[in-house]
């Protein structure tokens, strides 16, 4: 009875073990000791703009069509920076040979659809360690690694959402069980407002060892009749994207480096709650400088990092940044900012006017503590970013005629509480391992990802959601197809209070984590005189990620209707079928450990 006790016991950990083999890399490192950045230089790469690729056609006599690309996921080496040994990635391309990291560029034009194959071409075992004890993608004994490309902000079918269930390994040997019976193309409508996008995996349980891997890139909807009006910055010189991230490599071949132990190994041998790298990495090169002129230039800043959050600002206090867009929607009005927090998977449309500064070199730096927001009073270290080198021909302010208009685009609805149909409340949890205090998995409403459906928003609607933060991160939200605007943010009183009450009342199978447990806790009794936190004027309108304070509600107006035409209240596409869509906090290593629900949209 013993020994067969022991062997139920073992039995497990080996088929983990086996699995782990078989899709990921399984050791802490080559032997290689952890690079240390100050051993690098900054600022000697330029700024690569990555490849870009036209979703779209043109046929005879100039009419724009559908487009079809075709885009794969290889392993390939990139060179992170000139000192570094060439890095083994997972990149994004038409070719081995050509994909980058991070990937193309896709430009898509508004109401014009885009038709793209995603292919997978990855090797059978990962470059990076897994965590097989998650819910995750596991392609049992085929191997192979699992992949589905989710284009982030993108209003588009569920069958073509990159749902994270609905993986593929290479020659799709293995897929997950919301894969379709065919590997269509994915179709992307770009029925909706100019803006920009991000395409990237999300596979279930390996999002995070994914993106870290290279798997990402920068995606727009342009809509010439609209902005060309604008007047702003155009053009492959003047308007550039700037996907930001960190990483860690090892000092003798340059690898990524990602820890192998976790923080509870007990529990879950491999996963830790934050990947933060000591290197801060735009369009594929560690801190590179960009040379430009004394003029406007427009840049779209993409954090792609998993869990490090930015907060830029630059090094010559007479410039400002000139916010246009938050996220993938136009502002109705600019805004101007001294510096400004950028959240995992948030993107700013900023210009930049050169013109307004006397000197020769300009450093974008960030000084977001690492885990954000940490402890009270902690002073966090500043972090260069990249670097403008002005051009030294350009002595004095060039002639530029573009402009910044008072005026962007504030022809969208307004968000207005009134127009909810229905309220719902979303808490979020933290839970620890009792030794060591450490977490070990996050949840939404109390309910693991793969407990059943609980948010049914109809088409056609928009609704309250109060989202209860009961943890101490800040946790950028995101939720597939809709878009939502920040209405409130307050401080909860006695936090602690009301969170054991509300964990106690879940684990004793009280229902819902989230409306049930609120109620009976007295939520409303916590926000009594709470601190209300002002919502940065450039966050203020429709966004798909949104910052939730540690110790807060955040009163979030989300709409389940097209933004664009504004008066339409269908889809340009059956959105009550297919696998459905999720919501869930946008740190990848929360994301990957249960902190993501599925979400169904129905029809009255």
């Amino acid at each position: 009875m013993e020994k067969r006790r022991f062997l139920g016991h073992c039995l497990p950990v080996v088929v983990l073990l086996l699995q782990a083999a078989l899709l990921g890399r399984g050791d802490d490192d080559d032997g290689s000791r952890l690079l240390d950045p100050g051993k690098l230089e900054m600022f000697v790469d330029e700024l690569p703009d990555m490849p870009r690729m036209r979703g779209y056609g043109v046929a005879d006599g100039g009419k724009l069509v559908a487009g079809n690309l075709t885009i794969g996921m290889y392993e390939t080496m990139w060179k992170f920076h000139r000192d570094l040994p060439a890095t083994r990635v997972f990149a994004y391309g038409t070719s081995k040979e050509t994909a980058t990291v991070p990937g193309p560029t896709i430009e898509s034009i508004q109401g014009v659809p885009t038709y793209v194959t995603w292919t997978n071409h990855l090797p059978p075992r990962h470059i990076l360690p897994w965590d097989p004890t998650l819910t995750s993608a596991k392609p049992g004994r085929h191997g192979g690694i699992p992949t589905v490309v989710h284009l982030h902000g993108g209003v588009q079918h569920s069958a073509s959402d990159g749902h994270s269930l609905a993986w593929f390994t290479a020659g799709h040997v293995t897929t997950g069980p919301h894969f379709p019976s065919t590997a269509a193309p994915y179709e992307y409508p770009n029925q909706q407002p100019p803006g920009n996008l991000w395409y990237h995996d999300h596979a279930m349980g390996l999002t995070r060892v994914n993106i870290l891997a290279g798997l990402l890139g920068a995606y727009r909807v342009a809509s010439p009749t609209e902005e060309a009006p604008l007047n702003l910055p155009a053009g492959e010189v003047f308007d550039r994207n700037l996907v930001v991230f960190d990483r860690d490599f090892l000092a003798g071949d340059g690898s990524l480096f990602m820890n192998a132990t976790g923080n509870n190994p007990g529990t879950h041998p491999q996963w830790q709650p934050e990947y933060f790298g000591s290197v801060v990495v735009v369009n594929g090169k560690a801190w590179p400088f960009l040379r430009v002129r004394r003029r406007r230039y427009r840049f779209r800043i993409l954090n792609a990092s998993n869990a490090r959050f930015f907060r830029f600002s630059l090094s010559d206090a007479a410039l400002r940044f000139i916010h246009l867009a938050s996220d993938s929607v136009y502002l109705a009005a600019p805004v101007r900012t001294r510096a400004f927090l950028l959240a995992p998977s948030e993107i700013a449309d900023v210009i930049i006017d050169f013109a307004d500064t006397a000197s020769p070199v300009i450093v974008l730096s960030s000084d977001a503590p690492a885990p954000f927001p940490g402890d009270p009073g902690e002073k966090a270290e500043k972090l260069p970013v990249m670097k403008f080198v002005i051009d030294e021909n350009a002595t004095s302010p060039e002639t530029d005629t573009t402009s910044v208009p008072a005026r962007l685009m504030d022809g969208y609805p307004k968000p207005e509480a009134r127009s909810a149909t229905a309220r719902r409340w979303i808490a979020m949890y933290e839970y620890t391992n009792e030794s060591n205090d450490e977490p070990t998995h996050l949840y939404l409403n109390g309910k693991s990802y793969m407990s059943p459906v609980t948010e049914t928003p109809a088409e056609g609607t928009s609704e309250i959601w109060d989202v209860i933060n009961l943890t101490d991160d800040n946790h950028p939200l995101h939720i597939h197809l809709a878009l939502f605007a920040a209405l409130e943010q307050r401080s909860l009183r006695r936090v602690d209070e009301l969170r054991d009450c509300m964990k106690r009342f879940v684990a004793g199978g009280g229902g819902g984590g989230g409306g049930e447990a609120a109620e009976r806790c007295g939520v409303e009794r916590h926000l009594a005189g709470g601190r209300r936190h002002v919502v940065a004027r450039q966050e203020r309108g429709w966004k798909n990620v949104f910052k939730v304070r540690p110790g807060t509600v955040t009163r979030l107006l989300v709409r389940f209707r097209p933004l664009s035409p504004p008066d339409s209240r269908r889809f340009p596409f059956d959105v009550t079928s297919g696998p459905g869509y999720v919501y869930h906090c946008h740190i990848l290593d929360h994301e990957d450990n249960e902190m993501m629900r599925p979400m169904k949209i129905v029809r009255y």
